[in-house]
Formats: C-alpha cells, sequence, structure tokens
C-alpha cells in the first residue's frame, strides 16, 4: 500500500524508522523495481549542521522546507545522487535520506549506500521534487508482513565537518 502524506508529518527521527522495512518502488516504462529499506539516516532542522538546510533556504533546499512527502535528490562528489524524503511540516527543513536497501528475488541485491540504491533504481535530478504520495514513477509502500527486527541507532555517516551534530544517532539499520 502506497504511504499516505501523514506518514512524512511526523517526527523525522520517527519516520526514518518508520521506513525500515518498508519498500522502495520505482516504475521505468512498464518496469517495476522494488526494494526493501534496511538503511536511513535523518536530517532535522536548520540547526542541523550535517543538513543542507543548515545554510538557510537556497534553490537546492527550497524543497526541504516545503511540504512532507516530496522528494529531495542531489548529487554528491559529483558521480552519486542520494535521494531523501520530506518530513514534517512547511517551513522546517527535515528529510530522510534512504542509505541502503535490499532487493530479493532471483538474485539478492543489497544495495548499502545512497550512491547506490540510486544508481540501481535508476534515480537522478528529474525526480528531485516529486510528490511520493502520487505513486507515478517513484514511491514507497507499506510492507504487507511487518517481521519483528532490531533497530540499530548509530551516528551518521559522511558528516565530520558537522560539529556536535556528527554524533547525533540519527543513522536507523535493521538487523
Amino acid at each position: 500500500m502506497l504511504l499516505k502524506r501523514s506518514f512524512f508529518q511526523k517526527s523525522t527521527i520517527k519516520v526514518a524508522q518508520n521506513l525500515l522495512g518498508c519498500f522502495l518502488v520505482r516504475r521505468i516504462g512498464h518496469r517495476i523495481l522494488r526494494g526493501r529499506i534496511i538503511e536511513t539516516e535523518a536530517y532535522v532542522g536548520s540547526n542541523d549542521k550535517a543538513s543542507h538546510a543548515s545554510h538557510g533556504l537556497t534553490p537546492r533546499t527550497k524543497i526541504m522546507f516545503g511540504e512532507a512527502g516530496y522528494f529531495y535528490v542531489y548529487l554528491i562528489y559529483g558521480m552519486h545522487y542520494c535521494l531523501n524524503v520530506v518530513t514534517e511540516k512547511e517551513d522546517y527543513p527535515a528529510a530522510v535520506l534512504i542509505r541502503g536497501v535490499l532487493v530479493e528475488g532471483k538474485n539478492i541485491k543489497l544495495l548499502n549506500g545512497p550512491g547506490k540504491v540510486c544508481k540501481y533504481f535508476k534515480i537522478d535530478k528529474s525526480l528531485n521534487g516529486g510528490d511520493e504520495t502520487v505513486g507515478k514513477n517513484l514511491w514507497f509502500e507499506s510492507s504487507r508482513v511487518r517481521k519483528p527486527f532490531k533497530i540499530i541507532s548509530a551516528k551518521r555517516i559522511g558528516v565530520d565537518y558537522a560539529g556536535k551534530w556528527k554524533y547525533k544517532k540519527w543513522r536507523f539499520y535493521i538487523c
């Protein structure tokens, strides 16, 4: 079942945890790609120095200041795209980064890293600003069967520049 906007209008930390076990789904023509989300990372508000929004409202971060449920896609290192979904309320910049996905099927694929996730699902800037709740080209679905799993909380990755914010245990994964 397609996740509704209300799912994303909650605390970013809660959304990051609640996305674990859900599915990331991508339609490319007649082909559907689907994988279970196994790792996320939260970016909460303009005070969070690890967040792009810490520099304020810019053309790049405008989506983060908007309505929950929209995709924020950006390029890092000039070669890897990262997929985020906006959370909480308008004018409060917060989002969840999709860090890891497990694609099951004939060949199991572990996509461990946001760049690998975007490469496999063919996610690029053309999907930036898309509405997750429409379910047209990219969306999230709830898991039909919730298996009990343990959620691990850890430091975020690649944010050493963020001062005290680098120590926030806002990366979540399941085991």
